[in-house]
């Protein structure tokens, strides 16, 4: 098989017309040029210059075989410039999952960046909750991960991925805006809760505090959309409590800080420890850049928690 180097180096001299010059330029000794030129004769069975004594002189072989070869050379430059661009994350891949509220507060802003400084990467998205993209992070389907975990229902994540806190949310109590119940949640005993399906952490929270509070919630509807949930509690359906980037401030919605300790959510972004994709740490920065500042209830986190 013919190597790339030779053609090079076979260009070089043709274009120079000396082994001297073309070693000058491509940085060998007139020796190696000599040689190289000798194993491709070799390797292609063909006289590629007539030694003369003052010098050499290109065959009619070698300049077909520089014609041939320049195609072959300018994809191989391209491909090279490619690998790099790739090293560096000017291209290459992204796969992000993200939970429904983040894909709303924070992943079109930090696409925006992300695409912004990396025109020629591909992003992928993919929605999930926590339990689904950890599995799919674990199993290298997907880059970086935004999960969150409750402070009444902590998180172990596993072995060998890597945690990064982006924001700590408030828990945030909603009640009808003509409602005249208090925020204590110890006089809401005899309220209709509306809160997440039966398998989540929110409805596992909400659970929590309740039973803090002196009682058992009776769960009136069950809603994984925040949407609806604040649709049902607007029209005096129930009450809920929601994570701070779920509330949208509104009219006929009340919202108030839930004070109990462990009352917040903290989202983070989780990858693999030992991913080597080059855009992954522009990921991060563009996520951590997209957290909302002055929003009610939500609060940046700080670097403290390791950088990829």
């Amino acid at each position: 098989m013919l190597k790339p180097q030779h053609l090079l180096t076979l260009r070089t001299v043709v274009r120079t017309g000396s082994f001297v010059d073309a070693a000058r330029e491509l940085g060998y000794t007139s020796s190696a040029v000599s040689q190289q030129i000798s194993a491709l004769e070799k390797d292609t069975s063909l006289v590629l210059f007539e030694r003369e004594a003052h010098g050499i002189r290109a065959t009619s072989a070698a300049d077909r075989l520089v014609e041939l070869g320049s195609p072959v050379l300018a994809g191989l430059d391209e491909l090279d410039q490619q690998v790099r661009r790739l090293a560096t994350g000017a291209t290459g891949r992204l796969r992000l999952g993200s939970f429904p509220t983040a894909g709303v507060r924070l992943v079109p802003a930090a696409l925006s960046a992300l695409t912004s400084a990396h025109p020629h990467a591909e992003i992928q998205l993919q929605e999930g909750e926590p339990k689904e993209l950890v599995v799919a992070l674990d199993a290298g389907d997907l880059d970086v991960a935004l999960v969150y975990e409750y402070g009444l229902s902590p998180q172990q994540w596993p072995t060998g991925l890597t945690p990064h806190q982006l924001l700590r949310e408030d828990l945030v109590l909603l009640r009808a805006s003509g409602s005249r119940r208090g925020t204590r949640l110890s006089g809401l005993s005899g309220e209709r809760w509306i809160t997440s399906r039966e398998d989540t952490a929110g409805a596992l929270s909400l659970d929590r505090l309740c039973a803090a509070a002196g009682f058992e919630a009776s769960v009136a509807f069950r809603s994984n959309n925040y949407d609806v949930v604040r649709e049902l509690v607007s029209t005096g359906q129930g009450v809920a409590i929601v994570p701070g980037l779920a509330h949208v401030a509104s009219t006929s919605v009340r919202a108030s800080r839930v004070t109990q300790r462990s009352a917040f959510r903290r989202v983070l972004a989780l990858h693999r420890r030992g991913n080597t994709n080059p855009l992954l740490k522009a990921a991060v920065s563009a996520l951590r850049g997209a957290v909302p500042t002055g929003r009610p209830y939500v609060h940046g986190a700080g670097d403290g928690d390791g950088t990829p």
